[in-house]
């Protein structure tokens, strides 16, 4: 799995899910619960992860929603 979007916003969050299952690919949120566990503050980003194969093509597919800004670099942590 690699990461593809890190955000505190849930309607960038349910979009990029519902852009990239239109286009076939499984994304998974990560850290979605830990809010909860910290008082639903939000100052912890969730994570939207893609299988490794798919993740050229997800970008791609954020890159042509105008999403730019949001892609994650190609860079390995």
């Amino acid at each position: 799995m690699r990461e593809l979007l890190i955000t505190n916003d849930p309607v960038l969050l349910g979009y990029v899910q519902v852009l990239l299952a239109d286009q076939g690919i499984t994304a998974l949120v990560f850290d979605q619960h830990i809010s909860g566990l910290e008082g639903s503050i939000g100052a912890f980003p969730r994570r939207l992860m893609v299988d490794g194969d798919h993740w050229t093509r997800a970008q791609r597919v954020m890159r042509d929603a105008g999403l730019s800004d949001w892609v994650k670099s190609d860079e390995r942590a």
